[in-house]
């Protein structure tokens, strides 16, 4: 880990100058894929933690009547439409908040951040909304559940516990906690999940304050503690498994494990100090997913990064980035005491989440603007291959059409994994990939054009380049596992040159015609020359991508390919000037 650290420290001290060298623009290669970018991979968690207590990231206003619902569901549509321009893939939404709901809960109250009073219904079901929106925008929802913490001693959601549960409060300060040691605690935040991936089609529960609190006087061991902490967490995933195996379960531990051979935790850290065994609850399957609150800088954060990776038991391990400190009134960080770790932890295939939605959407100090360019095109979340090894059978019927400005694709969607099981519905999602060469790629992430698409079709303006686009479509289901790759029909692809070389001009001078860069494709050097009523002049043969069309007259003429089948390409049309017109 020394010489790992040392590298990485060192990639940290010089990635902040090259991070503002970053290319503005999306960069269009001609016979290659469509953009450009050599850092971002095709499998990567971009998350953020958008709260709701408070309203301190949503809502900012009340829903008191349908005009007032409305104007606070489109808030919530504003935040996740510039989410999805920055090509995050994950919001975890705070859910329960502290004893309280935001959706109609047999468990608990509804939480006041919605109407402006707590216990009442803002007038439709917040969660399903958000879901809804989320999946539109190709985004995973993760229904964020604060466990023990159950908020002011007065407060409506701790008095409604204290009655429900004699004895099981414990009062620390103003607040009130689940005690961690009771089995209620468990087989009562395990009900909630349950209800929650019941009546949900949610990607995810994450666990917030999965710990004892710092506050609390541990009587028992630090074993017999992690024990009690790990038997909330176990009886949570077996609520949550048992009605859909396919949503993740995840939690926010503290941000430093346990203390290391070479750095120490200063006495913060989750195994030790508030018995939270993260690292072996992702070795015992209890966790898919971590997202480690590492809310600090320099060695502070590599080494312990390096730690939870090294620890990650091939599950998906996402730092939390501390992008608060990026406001004056929270902390002294500068932005390029974040971009390095959003490198350094792409190096280390881990993402990065953000904490939280506010500070990144008010671009504090620039932080939206760098993830826009950071993020160049889409991403998928890690596949959950040690939940499942099933494949999803391919699309059908792939169409590509051309009409009226736009390529409208569509496909059927599978039914059936290549097993021959059934998928559950409605968990089947698509991913579109598109190229300038055939077949398209679908492994070079730099294709992904729609990721984790709801639906059979998608429209796309047409690109007026010098060469058509190549579509490709894979299915996914719930594990993020994607299916096979259903390319363009070849015929159609074929017939997609026709069309579009006859209408194309090709550069020309006196002497030579500039072949298009789709001709570096094609299986021959040899080309046919017409007239516009489609007949034969001359049979040339290319050269350095030229042709020499110097002993032509001058005129107006189309250029066609022909390969060894004897099948003709129209290419496009040429212009030859007259020598006397240079």
């Amino acid at each position: 880990m020394k010489k790992l650290y040392t590298f990485l420290m060192f990639l940290g001290s010089i990635l902040p100058a090259q991070a503002r060298n970053i290319p503005e623009k999306k960069q269009i290669l001609p016979g290659s894929s469509i953009i450009y970018n050599s850092l971002a991979p095709k499998h990567e968690v971009r998350a953020v933690w958008l709260t709701t207590i408070g309203g301190i990231d949503w809502p900012h206003t009340y829903s008191q009547s349908p005009y007032s619902a409305k104007k606070q569901q489109q808030e919530l549509c504003q935040i996740l439409d510039r989410l999805q321009q920055a090509k995050i893939n994950t919001v975890l939404i705070q859910t329960r908040i502290r004893g309280t709901m935001i959706y109609p809960s047999d468990y608990e109250p509804w939480d006041g951040c919605l109407s402006g009073f707590p216990g009442k219904t803002p007038g439709y079901d917040a969660l399903q909304f958000a879901i809804d929106e989320c999946h539109k925008r190709g985004m995973e929802l993760h229904a964020w559940v604060v466990t023990i913490p159950v908020g002011k001693w007065e407060a409506l959601g701790c008095k409604s516990l204290r009655k429900k549960f004699p004895g099981l409060i414990r009062k620390i300060g103003a607040d009130g906690y689940m005690n961690p040691e009771d089995s209620r605690t468990s087989d009562y935040l395990a009900g909630i999940c349950r209800e929650i991936t019941h009546r949900y089609n949610v990607d995810g529960i994450h666990l917030d304050y999965i710990r004892y609190p710092e506050t609390w006087k541990i009587k028992v061991s630090r074993d017999q503690g992690r024990n009690y902490i790990t038997r909330i967490v176990e009886k949570i995933h077996n609520a949550v498994k048992s009605e859909k195996p396919w949503v993740k379960m995840s939690c926010s531990p503290v941000g430093k494990y346990d203390d290391l051979s070479r750095y120490w935790s200063h006495g913060w850290n989750a195994n030790t100090k508030v018995c939270q065994d993260a690292q072996g609850w992702l070795r015992d399957g209890l966790m898919d997913e971590l997202f480690p609150m590492m809310y600090f800088r320099g060695e502070n954060f590599y080494p312990f990064a390096i730690d939870w990776q090294e620890q990650s038991h091939g599950k998906i391990v996402v730092p939390g980035l501390g992008i608060y400190f990026l406001d004056p009134k929270e902390g002294k960080w500068k932005i390029d005491d974040v971009t390095p770790e959003m490198y350094l932890t792409r190096s280390m295939g881990m993402g990065y989440c953000f904490f939280r939605n506010k500070f990144l959407l008010d671009n504090k100090q620039g932080i939206l603007d760098f993830t826009e360019r950071f993020n160049e095109y889409p991403s998928l979340v890690p596949p959950m291959t040690w939940a499942s090894n099933r494949q999803p059978q391919q699309p059908q019927a792939l169409s590509v059409r051309s009409e009226k400005g736009n390529v409208q694709i569509s496909w059927n969607n599978p039914s059936e994994y290549t097993d021959g099981t059934a998928i559950p519905t409605p968990y089947i999602y698509n991913n579109v990939y598109a190229s300038r060469n055939y077949p398209v790629d679908v492994t070079d992430a730099r294709n992904l054009i729609a990721a984790r698409h709801l639906g059979n079709e998608l429209l796309l303006k047409s690109e007026d380049d010098d060469q058509p686009l190549y579509f490709a479509v894979t299915s996914m289901d719930g594990y993020g596992i994607e299916s096979g790759a259903t390319q363009e029909n070849s015929r159609d692809f074929s017939k997609k040159l026709t069309a579009w070389g006859a209408a194309r001009m090709l550069r020309c001078d006196a002497k030579n015609v500039h072949l298009p860069e789709i001709a570096k494709k094609l299986d021959t050097n040899v080309f046919l020359v017409e007239t516009l009523q489609g007949t034969a002049v001359k049979h040339l043969v290319s050269e350095h991508n030229l042709i020499d069309i110097s002993r032509l007259s001058s005129g107006t003429y189309r250029l066609c390919s022909i390969n060894q089948r004897g099948v003709k390409h129209t290419l496009g049309t040429f212009y030859k000037k007259k020598i006397a017109e240079n």
